[in-house]
């Protein structure tokens, strides 16, 4: 067998982490998988002792919500130097959403033109839009569609009503496409904001006060409902307590087809212990909750996360730098530190971090997106797409980070891990201190045939 390629290091596989071992690329696919000293190839890397995991699939980013589709040249090479090789964005783009075919195709060449990942898309509808425009964005390959319930712009993230939510749920419930959710109860949030205004109060603590847990409960129960009704899939794209989980979880056991998403950001911070260090530099809606992390984690353990995401946000430090916390804007960079931030914080409480990471970062996300068996595993037949995570510890310092952003609230953060390669399809795209892939090296990608429900 001829091969391209081989990479050797311990291998965390489905079944499990097989040390001293390889894998064999060929044309951009993994081929073989052995233990020992590896076969002859073109080219040969070994890594010693270092983690071989599948390449992170990031189910939540924002790439374009600052700079335009151009934007997507920094973030996928963010993306790559964090160990990720597939983002998932969100279709809220800047200057319009992603809700028609022409629009589609615009981002689907600015991935050919700008991309060092590989790219999903996410599709949406704008108010009052006819439903008949879902069938021809799923025909051409986004994995799912997103609303809101809470208006953050009317042009570019405008709030979904409740009967057009509805038909939206009727046009998917024959498909295995999900509905996302941005949940937040718009009067709620609203008039909390009002009232901490007129109190005085701009601070990070009256952030997560002024957006309170039944905003978000609220919204979110509505939504599942609606998709209940429907038996369509619901999901929530980022819950902030063990409670939403819970909530989820029951319509689940009830036969319903419901979900609910982690951000990375929920498992690090406190507004009680960094809000005083951090500001609006932690600022993300919902809100960063206090006292949530133990219980966040204990919802991973269960089974009730569907996966973990960085809702990564392309927004400059300058959008932070308000008077007070409600004009500042919301959201975090976070793609060279989702993998590296969850791998610490799981072997920190004494997890299988490596199975841990794999399951959240990779597997699950891949079969979630109807990318499985393709990627998010080593497996015989999959892409190639790998991180090598070497146990080099680190301080994070977001002045070297490459998403033309550099600044970050993990900033001083110790890590445990560091991504030392990232493989595109067996091509090395990150050795670890350079992006050397070419902007276009990735791919869009479409949805396959895996329902996350069968």
């Amino acid at each position: 067998m001829t091969l391209d390629l081989t990479v050797s290091g311990t291998l965390i596989l489905p079944e499990g982490p097989l040390e001293n071992a390889w894998l064999g690329i060929r044309d951009g696919k993994i081929v073989a998988i052995g233990t020992g000293i590896a076969p002859d190839a073109a080219e040969r890397f070994d890594s010693g002792k270092d983690l071989i995991i599948p390449g992170v699939i990031d189910g939540q980013t924002h790439a374009t919500s600052y700079g335009g589709l151009a934007g997507i040249r920094s973030t996928t090479r963010s993306a790559v130097a964090g160990g990720i090789t597939t983002i998932v964005d969100m279709p809220y783009d800047n200057p319009a959403p992603l809700n028609t075919l022409a629009r589609l195709d615009d981002k689907v060449a600015a991935i050919r033109e700008h991309a060092h990942a590989n790219v999903a898309l996410y599709g949406t509808i704008m108010p009052g839009q006819s439903t008949a425009d879902i069938e021809p964005l799923i025909e051409n390959g986004v994995v799912a569609f997103k609303i809101s319930t809470f208006e953050s712009s009317p042009t570019r993230f405008p709030r979904i009503a409740s009967e057009q939510i509805l038909a939206t749920f009727d046009a998917l419930a024959e498909t295995a496409i999900p509905l996302g959710v941005h949940n937040e109860d718009q009067e709620i949030v609203r008039a909390h904001i009002a009232a901490a205004r007129a109190a005085g109060r701009d601070g990070i603590a009256a952030h997560s006060e002024s957006r309170p847990p039944a905003a978000e409960l609220a919204a979110t129960a509505q939504f599942l409902e609606l998709g209940a009704a429907a038996h369509a899939h619901a999901h929530i794209v980022h819950l902030t307590t063990a409670r939403g989980f819970q909530l989820v979880d029951h319509y689940l056991a009830d036969g319903f087809r419901a979900t609910g998403e982690l951000c990375v950001h929920y498992l690090w911070f406190d507004p009680d212990r960094d809000g005083a260090e951090l500001g609006a530099r932690m600022k993300v809606n919902p809100p960063i909750r206090p006292g949530q992390i133990d219980a966040l984690w204990e919802e991973i353990e269960a089974g009730r996360v569907a996966f973990v995401s960085s809702d990564h946000s392309s927004w400059p430090i300058d959008n932070k730098l308000t008077p007070s916390i409600f004009d500042a804007g919301a959201g975090v960079p976070g793609l060279e530190t989702l993998l590296p931030a969850f791998y610490t914080a799981a072997a920190g409480r004494g997890l299988d971090a490596a199975a841990i990471t794999v399951e959240q970062l990779c597997e699950r996300p891949a079969k979630f997106f109807g990318l499985w068996p393709e990627k998010g595993a080593l497996r015989i037949g999959a892409d190639a797409d790998l991180a090598i995570l070497s146990h080099e510890r680190q301080i994070w310092d977001s002045s070297k980070a490459h998403d033309e952003l550099n600044w970050s609230p993990f900033d001083g953060r110790e890590f445990t891990v560091t991504v030392a390669r990232t493989y595109l399809g067996g091509r090395l795209a990150w050795n670890g201190r350079d992006v050397v892939n070419a902007p276009g090296s990735g791919q869009y990608v479409r949805r396959g045939q895996f329902h996350w429900f069968e």
